[in-house]
């Protein structure tokens, strides 16, 4: 289907989860699938404070549509005392219509994250970040040890994931082997999606 995208939708704060994102992406286009990259609104410590529904820079805010009409998703997270984002949790917890009409049932989805430290939490990061995809009913899909990347790698790269260790000042770029995963998890999640959509249209 010409129309079928995958949905890269994450958050970040130094830049170095929309490092692992656009590499994702680069996996999903080497797979022939179009791709949409977005991120989610920063949540504010003041209730009253509303941001633009429109980003002044950088890529846009996912609305519930383009989830909704995604064929696959890859979805992103800083690493926050092991657990994914303020924003990105709130995010998913307005997304209770899609819930409940199972917008997301059957659609696969992968999960990555960055963090300061090499024992930071990105393990249980990811492993957070699957829960509401669960809920959703989404396939989840992780990375397998077919690539040598994800033993020899010594900073990020996980099998439920791909992930970066960016150093505690945010020194480090992100590392070939999690190059390698990042674009191969992209990679894996297009073609788990386009394989899903053959069979829909077959039967």
């Amino acid at each position: 289907m010409t129309d079928s995208y995958i949905l890269v939708l994450y958050d970040s704060n130094k830049n170095t989860t929309k490092q692992l994102a656009y590499l994702i992406a680069q996996g999903v286009n080497d797979a022939g699938m179009a791709v949409k990259i977005r991120r989610v609104p920063k949540v504010s410590p003041l209730s009253e404070a509303v941001l633009p529904s429109i980003p002044d820079e950088g890529d846009l805010y996912c609305s519930i549509d383009e989830l909704i009409d995604c064929a696959g998703l890859a979805l992103g997270s800083p690493t926050h005392f092991g657990n994914m984002s303020a924003s990105m949790k709130y995010f998913w917890d307005n997304t209770v219509s899609a819930w409940l009409a199972g917008d997301l049932q059957g659609k696969p989805a992968c999960v990555f994250t960055s963090t300061g430290s090499q024992h930071g939490g990105q393990e249980s990061t990811l492993l957070s970040m699957m829960l509401p995809l669960l809920h959703h009913g989404m396939l989840i899909m992780g990375l397998p040890y077919a690539y040598p990347e994800l033993s020899n790698t010594t900073k990020g790269g996980t099998p439920y994931g791909a992930s970066h260790v960016s150093g505690t000042q945010h020194q480090y770029p992100v590392s070939q082997d999690e190059q390698v995963l990042a674009i191969a998890q992209g990679r894996r999640l297009a073609m788990l999606a386009q394989k899903l959509q053959a069979g829909k249209n077959e039967s």
